[in-house]
């Protein structure tokens, strides 16, 4: 009777190693690049011309400055906030960009600025924004939504509706192709790795991890969640920046209105990626990937012959369907908590 007993608890045991090794191997990330390659596969088989070089090239090219912002969209939603303002903010730190470096092809100021510039006005915004959700304690989405609205309405008050023409060929980052690869994608995948180890290793990645899962146990734990969160919106503004360059530089004029879309684009990206809407958890690459897997979706539609406007209530189903599987998860490891 004990024989079997010991027998039924190893094979209990094993069988509980297994399902935790394929649980482990069938993450958020894996199951997405997984999803790329089928949707991409599937398309191609539609239209073999879906994988020509340029247009895979371009498709990520696309999914770059989303991708470089969503980095930090998915930092500030693993924190327990959210930011709705990224759009505007874009279009704005882009005119900025754009209007400096006219000034510096007069001779005015190194071209350089023109880069430097928008990543500290991005975090310095986004710190304003930060100090009032962290020592205000007003919700991130009202401080966002209404910071969205400001910055919108200041760059149509700026640039009247004008788009800027003329800008330096030197200006044009974007549009280089070092090794045939254009640079907004060494960017997405170098600052992808880079913010992937540091939210593993780092303390304070650790640490916004803490914030967004249990704010109560990261405080007895001596995590100051007020610091954690100002750091969160202070990067997620640098992120902005950058995407915003790779934004201004990807066309020889950059538009003075916001992009349609733009800030919930972004967000999907992070939510499909598999960060919770809930604080806590998700991963760098897996919003990468969400960035990809929407252009590759995107792309797709053109090459079957499908309505872009099916666009939106795709992105829309995709974010009920992670929400739901993200709630279903954690009641889930509720019960076996209990358990």
């Amino acid at each position: 009777m004990t024989a079997t007993t010991q027998s039924a608890s190893t094979t209990a045991a094993a069988g509980s190693g297994v399902r935790a090794r394929l649980s482990g191997f069938f993450n958020q990330d894996v199951v997405l690049a997984l999803l790329v390659v089928t949707l991409t596969i599937f398309v191609w088989l539609v239209n073999p011309r879906f994988l020509a070089q340029r247009n895979v090239l371009d498709m990520l090219n696309n999914s770059s400055y989303i991708a470089v912002a969503a980095i930090g969209m998915t930092m500030v939603i693993i924190s327990g906030n959210i930011d709705i303002s990224v759009g505007s903010l874009i279009g704005l730190l882009a005119t900025i960009s754009g209007q400096i470096a006219i000034g510096a092809q007069d001779g005015g100021y190194p071209l350089w600025i023109a880069f430097i510039v928008p990543l500290f006005v991005g975090a310095l915004i986004e710190a304003f924004i930060g100090f009032l959700v962290a020592y205000l304690r007003i919700p991130s989405i009202v401080v966002s939504l209404g910071m969205f609205s400001i910055l919108k309405g200041a760059l149509i008050l700026w640039t009247n509706g004008v788009w800027i023409y003329n800008l330096p060929d030197d200006f044009m980052l974007a549009q280089q192709a070092p090794l045939g690869v254009p640079v907004p994608i060494y960017f997405m995948v170098i600052l992808t790795i880079l913010a992937a180890l540091w939210m593993k290793y780092s303390a304070t990645g650790r640490a916004i991890y803490a914030v967004g899962g249990n704010r109560e146990a990261a405080r007895l734990s001596g995590i100051s969640e007020k610091a954690t969160i100002m750091k969160v919106f202070i990067i997620n503004g640098v992120m902005v920046g950058i995407a915003s360059i790779l934004f201004a530089t990807q066309f020889n004029a950059i538009q003075s209105t916001v992009p349609p879309g733009l800030e919930l684009f972004i967000i999907t990206a992070s939510v499909v990626g598999g960060v919770s809407i809930l604080g806590g958890t998700g991963t760098v690459i897996g919003s990468t990937l969400g960035s990809i897997l929407l252009h590759v979706i995107r792309f797709g539609m053109q090459f079957v012959d499908v309505s872009q406007y099916w666009l939106q209530a795709v992105q829309g189903i995709l974010i009920l369907v992670t929400v739901m599987v993200d709630l279903l998860r954690r009641r889930r490891q509720s019960y076996s908590g209990r358990g």
